[in-house]
């Protein structure tokens, strides 16, 4: 945590603070590399107004900013302190008030049972130990509240060259080569799907859909990590949509 707090606060934010903005003012909510529109993703439930909802990794909290304007009420929680002053900023010029809270997704300071949905966005889903941010996520969700989070897909970590970008070769073994990925100055977790189903199994999670995105033709967009034509070929990323199950009733 201490090497991804210092890589955000450090590196990371100089280049996706000047992104806030544009990604506050959006009408419609997109995800991901490829923009992927909610319309066609449908990763939010229908019963936002209202909810209660927790952002875990929430950068510059434009997340947030989109299920505010939907009428719920988000709490955004991130490690990185120079994040969170980009969000502050955003919420004065745009005119929105939620919670911001500097922390970790690992140890969010709200009891249990506080929130309706959990939502991950290339923050926790990525930057955490999901043997620590899941169970966390469960903690704080009611009995029946959804859990919905992006993330690379293994694919795509699976054949990220030492420069750094996807491949049509396997560099990293499956067994072995997947969950945490130490990159020198940071530390990513792209655990496999069996991994990631027992660990949201085991938290008492109910998993409902996993979304594997395809980048469109032509894309609006390219990354030196991955190009829009292997994205058009194979997942560079995945959406998770789980729903928490009722708790245990305690044996007389």
């Amino acid at each position: 945590m201490a090497r991804n707090r210092h890589y955000w606060d450090e590196v990371a934010a100089g280049h996706h603070g000047p992104l806030a903005r544009a990604q506050w003012a959006l009408t419609e909510p997109r995800w991901g590399l490829w923009a992927t529109p909610e319309s066609e993703a449908r990763l939010l439930p229908p019963d936002l107004p209202g909810a209660r909802v927790v952002e875990l990794g929430c950068g510059t909290a434009y997340v947030s900013a989109w299920l505010a304007r939907a009428g719920a009420r988000p709490v955004g929680i991130d490690v990185s302190a120079s994040q969170l002053a980009t969000a502050r900023a955003m919420q004065a010029e745009f005119g929105l008030d939620f919670p911001l809270v500097l922390g970790s997704a690992e140890d969010v300071p709200y009891p249990d049972d506080s929130f309706d949905l959990a939502i991950s966005e290339f923050g926790a889903s990525l930057w955490c130990d999901p043997d620590r941010w899941i169970p966390e996520a469960a903690r704080l969700l009611r009995p029946g509240g959804r859990l919905v989070f992006s993330r690379y897909a293994p694919l795509y970590a699976l054949t990220v060259s030492p420069a750094g970008s996807a491949t049509t070769t396997l560099h990293h073994p499956h067994f072995g080569g997947l969950g945490r990925i130490d990159r020198g100055d940071r530390v990513e977790f792209v655990p496999s799907h069996g991994e990631t189903l027992r660990t949201l199994r085991a938290s008492g999670f109910v998993v409902e859909d996993l979304i594997e995105i395809r980048a469109p033709a032509p894309a609006h967009r390219e990354f030196d990590e991955v190009s829009s034509e292997w994205a058009h070929r194979w997942p560079s990323e995945e959406i998770w949509k789980a729903t928490l199950g009722p708790a245990p009733v305690s044996a007389a």
